[in-house]
Parts: C-alpha cells; structure tokens; sequence
C-alpha cells in the first residue's frame, strides 16, 4: 500500500515506521517545509493519506484528498464544528474518510467501558461525575478531542448531565472537564463518579505514541476499497 503522510512530525513519524514495518510504502510527506507539494497530482500516487495536522490546516487537507480520489484517515481534532463541511465534500466527490479522535484500540474500547459505566450509574444520583485529561504541552486544543468523546458517550447515557464544561464551578447538569498540560505526557484520561461514601474511577493511561500509530495504520489499510465515513467502530466491530 502506497501511503501519504500528511502532517510529519512525531505522529508522523511514529507512523511512518509502523508502515513500513508493515511493508508500505511512503510516496509523500506533508510537513510545514513544502506544503506546496500537497497537490491533487501528488496525493494521486497513493492509495490513502494519513493526515495529522492542526485544526486550521485540516479541513483543505481532507477537501484536496477527496479531489484526488483517495481515502483519508484523520486524527486531528479541533475542528469538528464543520462536520457538516467536511461530509459534503467527501458526499460530493465519492470519498473516503476514516476520522477518530484516538486511533488507540485501547481507548476506543475505554469509550465502550465508559458508555457502559455512565448507563450504570444513571440510576445512582449521588455520584457526582468528572473527568481529568493530561496531555503533553505542545498539544494546542483543550479538552483534547479523546475527552471530549468520552463526554459525548457519558451524556448520552447519564440523564442528569446535558453538557459538558470546564468552568471550575459547574451547574448540577454539567459535566466538567479538566484539561492538564505538562510535559511530555502522550495521554492520560481519567472518569470519577464520587459520593459521600466512596468513588469509582477508571483510566486509560497511553504509555507512548505507538498505540495511536499503530491504530492509524490499520485505519488506513481497513480503508482503501471502501466509501463514504468511516471510524474506529467499524474497524474493531464493536
């Protein structure tokens, strides 16, 4: 499989090595030195992109790799507002797009665990719920995108919380959110229930990037062949 890596600094490179050990091959790096290279005529040398970049850049990246035809398989957050945006574009050019918030098979079965944990507790009102995310510094949104996909699945399932927030002082139907930034954390997301008498918790704690590499280039193999939205769900059957 011939890949593009658009977006090649850590991740990119992370994923870069797990492809190759795979036995792809890289046709096109994508980093902030020859952006010009990122043509509909380039990107037609591969059979999918791998894109992680940051939120401004993303949207165009995704647009010019439907244009081009090819699958795109996308981890960067931040900018899902223009969803909406996105899905017409790939709707209108036939595309492919595999987006995750996390391409950790660890923590996608961490959003299973937490859908199922919140469902059981919405009959126990004297659990208040948090969350805590630690990331890195360098990592630019707030709440990571991890985090806010665990929230999604906590609201769905808890009838007490209707949002999320990371104001310190929450309304009774908040759900809040503390985002950390220090070091060179990968990842660190941790669900309390707390009452009076005792708390429950469970936590996904990323060892290294290698996790969300890895993750990535199963994305992206699962993807060439295949047509319309794509995420973690539908490559794990779960």
């Amino acid at each position: 499989m011939k890949i593009a890596l658009v977006g090649y600094g850590k991740m990119g490179k992370e994923i870069e090595q797990i492809a190759l050990n795979r036995g792809h091959e890289i046709v096109l790096k994508i980093d902030v030195t020859n952006q010009d290279d990122l043509t509909i005529e380039n990107l037609q040398k591969a059979d999918v992109a791998i894109e992680f970049t940051i939120p401004n850049s993303a949207i165009n990246n995704y647009k010019l790799c439907f244009e081009a035809g090819i699958p795109v398989v996308s981890g960067t957050t931040g900018w899902l507002e223009q969803m909406e945006e996105v899905e017409t574009s790939m709707k209108e050019n036939n595309g492919t797009f595999f987006y995750a918030s996390n391409f950790s098979l660890g923590v996608n079965l961490f959003f299973e665990l937490n859908k199922r944990l919140a469902e059981l507790m919405n009959g126990f009102s004297d659990y208040e719920v948090s969350m805590e995310e630690t990331h890195h510094i360098q990592k630019l949104d707030a709440p990571s995108g991890t985090a806010i996909t665990l929230a999604e699945g906590i609201l769905e399932e808890l009838d007490r919380k209707d949002k999320w927030s990371l104001a310190n002082q929450r309304e009774a139907n908040e759900l809040v959110i503390n985002p950390i930034r220090r070091g060179y954390v990968p990842g660190i997301h941790t669900i309390r229930y707390e009452s009076a008498v005792d708390t429950i918790s469970i936590k996904h704690d990323a060892k290294s990037r290698q996790g969300f590499a890895f993750g990535a280039v199963l994305a992206a193999e699962f993807s060439v062949g295949k047509k319309g939205f794509l995420g973690m769900k539908e490559l794990l059957n779960i």
